[in-house]
């Protein structure tokens, strides 16, 4: 690892701060969550307002658009709007957290041209169609079948928990191009317009409430050839290019996000009343809290060293998956602390009265359940480490 502070990136962080404090106070209230259009206008215009600033696409290499920053300048840029409660990537995660770094190291000087400037622009918004209701930890197994036809190819099936699929402009899709190819070697990775004939998506509602998720159907749907990124059935090789990023750099500001919450947790302890004391006067709260705290700690350590490693290789290694598995961990058991702590109010989202409930730690509550599952499943993260760190043999 090698995450030290150069003049530059001192001035980097002082000229950030700057523009934080000029613009966020201009920004207003978010939209409400279930306000898809004000929401989608909320996350592009950000992105626009990254965009002409200079701060879109923060480690992107500059011959793409981006800014080309250090790793250290990364995490500066991550750890600064985060602090400051700048907006997160949203909508817009899929684009610029790994379909964008996916195209920056696999597409065409076409497809890069067309697709990469409109992502740091905030003029396209992507989703991810990789999931299917059969094929979901073995993604392999996908069977959304794609047929060659002339100059296009021709899409059949079904992908389910595609995040901001009824938004959406394209779709980063995996098909199976070859039924006979045993079931790695028959995939191809295409970029799919969402807006071409044949494609339905019906939004699915989670147990949150909230809708970001869609099941979305292709029948018969015609996507050009020229639409494929990599060559035809090497599919499965470029979706391990963007697990790479999803699993090793997408969640940095997550867990910054949940390093703060972590601070709010510790002062709701200090204000809620249990028996006639605080919550803070359980030693062991405190304690689980320090303890937690210490993990993250940990954890941001880890994620210094996987940036740190992309920037010298040009893409996250499996370390990422070391860091998703227990990240997954620590934030189950902070959720199950939060809830142990809140007792009866863990049952209510809002406030209530003058008493501080934690809305957030309930909804953060239901959230955790997904991580086990999202970007992987914990059992595939476990085979990674395993095969790929540790040498052990690969599953049959």
């Amino acid at each position: 690892m090698d995450i030290r502070f150069s003049e530059e990136e001192i001035a980097f962080r002082d000229e950030l701060r700057h523009w934080l404090k000029e613009v966020l106070p201009t920004l207003g209230d978010p939209p409400a969550s279930d306000d898809w259009a004000a929401r989608r206008a909320w996350d592009t215009g950000w992105q626009r307002m990254l965009y002409d600033a200079g701060y879109a696409g923060i480690n992107w290499p500059s011959e793409f658009g981006g800014r080309g920053s250090t790793p250290t300048e990364h995490l500066i840029f991550l750890e600064e709007t985060t602090r400051m409660g700048a907006p997160y990537v949203g909508m817009n995660f899929v684009g610029q957290l790994h379909a964008g770094p996916t195209l920056i190291l696999e597409a065409t000087p076409e497809q890069q041209a067309r697709h990469l400037p409109a992502m740091l622009k905030g003029e396209e918004v992507w989703c991810q169609g990789f999931s299917e209701p059969n094929a979901g930890s073995d993604l392999a197994s996908l069977s959304t079948r794609a047929i060659r036809d002339g100059d296009h190819y021709v899409v059949t099936g079904q992908k389910i928990w595609t995040s901001f699929g009824h938004v959406a402009d394209y779709c980063e899709l995996l098909v199976r191009t070859d039924q006979e190819a045993p079931k790695h070697r028959g995939i191809t990775w295409l970029i799919c317009p969402m807006d071409l004939p044949g494609i339905e998506v019906r939004p699915i509602t989670t147990v949150a409430g909230s809708s970001e998720f869609s099941e979305v159907f292709f029948d018969e749907v015609r996507i050009p050839v020229e639409n494929r990124v990599g060559d035809e059935n090497d599919g499965w090789r470029v979706a391990m290019v963007t697990f790479s990023f999803e699993r090793g750099t997408a969640f940095i500001s997550e867990l910054l996000g949940t390093m703060n919450q972590l601070a709010e947790m510790a002062d709701i302890a200090r204000n809620i009343s249990r028996n006639g004391s605080s919550a803070w006067d359980d030693d062991e709260i405190r304690r689980e809290i320090g303890r937690l705290q210490a993990e993250y700690d940990a954890l941001w350590a880890l994620t210094k060293r996987v940036v740190s490693q992309a920037q010298r290789t040009g893409m996250p290694g499996p370390g990422g998956s070391v860091f998703k598995l227990y990240y997954a961990d620590v934030k189950k058991r902070m959720a199950d602390l939060a809830h142990r702590m809140l007792e009866r109010e863990a049952l209510v989202f809002a406030e209530s009265g003058d008493e501080q409930t934690g809305g957030d730690m309930v909804a953060g509550r239901l959230y955790v359940l997904s991580l086990s599952i999202a970007a992987g499943t914990s059992e595939i993260q476990r085979n990674i480490i395993g095969e790929r760190i540790l040498g052990l043999p690969k599953e049959r």
